[in-house]
């Protein structure tokens, strides 16, 4: 089986209606252009203060750069890996292994807008990007008696990737990264298993462990 990865919580989201007016929105949004219509903490940081838990919100970069440390990695290539991304507002999104994520930063928040206003991304009748309909709840109830890891800073330490992958490629593995800068995982998130796993001692950014989750499965399971 495929590793199934979901990077939870992603600060990916349109402007809120109730900041499309502040002066440092305006100042950017434009109709016309996709990627001005994304949220983004560079941009748009003092039309954010008073926004509901904004600490996770408007950090688009991270999505990007989890996506291509995934997409990039010998275990997509393979076939070896399922990738979704939930989003701070409950959005669910699976990407094809066969999408290629823009390097350039502004043309991936461009290419987000048009997969959050129209749900997907389709190209010569393949779907790139597929909206998940459904709770995340929902999506992991799709898998058969998977085994759930929820990768965080305040989870047990497991030093030696060795001990992380010991079921067998025929075992659904959901490994669940949050894609997001500050605070932790939701107490709705942290309900989905007792399962919560640190791999350092030191706080890492969410890519690098995508990154590193991705290559200790690569290891243990000989994908090269």
């Amino acid at each position: 089986m495929p590793l199934i990865v979901i990077l939870v919580e992603c600060g990916m989201e349109l402007i809120p209606k109730e900041i499309r007016k502040h002066s440092a929105v305006r100042k950017n949004l434009s109709s016309q252009i996709y990627a001005s219509q994304i949220l983004d903490n560079a941009l748009h940081h003092s039309a954010m203060k008073n926004l509901k838990n904004s600490e996770k919100r408007g950090r688009p970069d991270i999505t990007h750069l989890c996506l291509l440390n995934a997409l990039g990695s010998t275990l997509n290539k393979t076939g070896n890996l399922s990738l979704f991304i939930h989003t701070i507002n409950n959005k669910i999104y699976e990407f094809n292994p066969e999408i290629r994520i823009a390097r350039n930063y502004n043309r991936f928040k461009g290419l987000m807008a048009k997969t959050l206003i129209d749900g997907n991304i389709k190209v010569n009748g393949k779907h790139l990007i597929s909206q998940f309909e459904g709770k995340l709840q929902d999506l992991i109830n799709k898998f058969k008696n998977p085994e759930i890891i929820l990768f965080s800073s305040r989870g047990k330490l497991v030093n030696d990737y060795k001990n992380l992958f010991l079921e067998a490629l025929s075992k659904n593995i959901i490994a669940i990264i949050g894609g997001f800068q500050k605070n932790t995982f939701s107490e709705e998130l942290l309900r989905l298993s007792n399962n919560l796993i640190s791999i350092s001692e030191y706080s890492l950014d969410a890519w690098i462990v995508t990154n590193k989750i991705i290559t200790y499965y690569e290891l243990s399971h000989n994908i090269q």
